[in-house]
């Protein structure tokens, strides 16, 4: 069994308010020129709630490994291993737009919704030691490179 952590890249558009931050901070972008995140919460600074965010390509490669490794079972979590604050995510994206479309973008932050006070994970990052002993030794690609050849595709570079 595999349990996913923050996925995203191409073919998520129907997720809808559940898509990744990189695909709702790309629409803002194209909006307005404002990437939109919360304000600090659980004592985290503003943007600064962290997840393990894992490209969709990963994902595909490692269940492709599986696939390979008929002999391995167990449960895995899928996750680059390292957690990063929706700051980062926002900034790639920001970048992105800046190489491409040449645009100057901004960061905003929004109250935090009272209605997620006490439900929302400020943290996740993904413990892969069980992944990498069962012998997937593959890296995971960067925030940075994800968010990249996500927004390639995303906006049909």
């Amino acid at each position: 069994g595999l349990r996913y952590f923050n996925v995203y890249g191409p073919r998520e558009a129907h997720k809808g308010s559940m898509s990744s931050t990189a695909f709702h901070f790309n629409r803002q972008l194209q909006n307005d020129g404002i990437c939109r995140l919360f304000e600090g919460t659980d004592g985290y600074a503003n943007g600064e709630q962290l997840r393990d965010f894992v490209y969709v390509a990963d994902c595909a490669k490692v269940n492709l490994w599986f696939m390979d490794h008929a002999h391995v079972s167990g449960i895995f979590n899928l996750g680059t291993g390292q957690a990063h604050s929706f700051n980062q995510v926002a900034n790639a994206v920001i970048a992105w737009h800046k190489q491409h479309r040449q645009t100057d973008n901004r960061i905003e932050y929004i109250p935090f919704p009272a209605h997620l006070k006490g439900a929302y994970q400020s943290y996740t990052q993904a413990d892969i030691s069980a992944l990498r002993q069962a012998g997937y030794g593959e890296r995971f690609m960067t925030v940075d490179e994800g968010v990249s050849a996500y927004l390639d595709w995303l906006n049909r570079v």
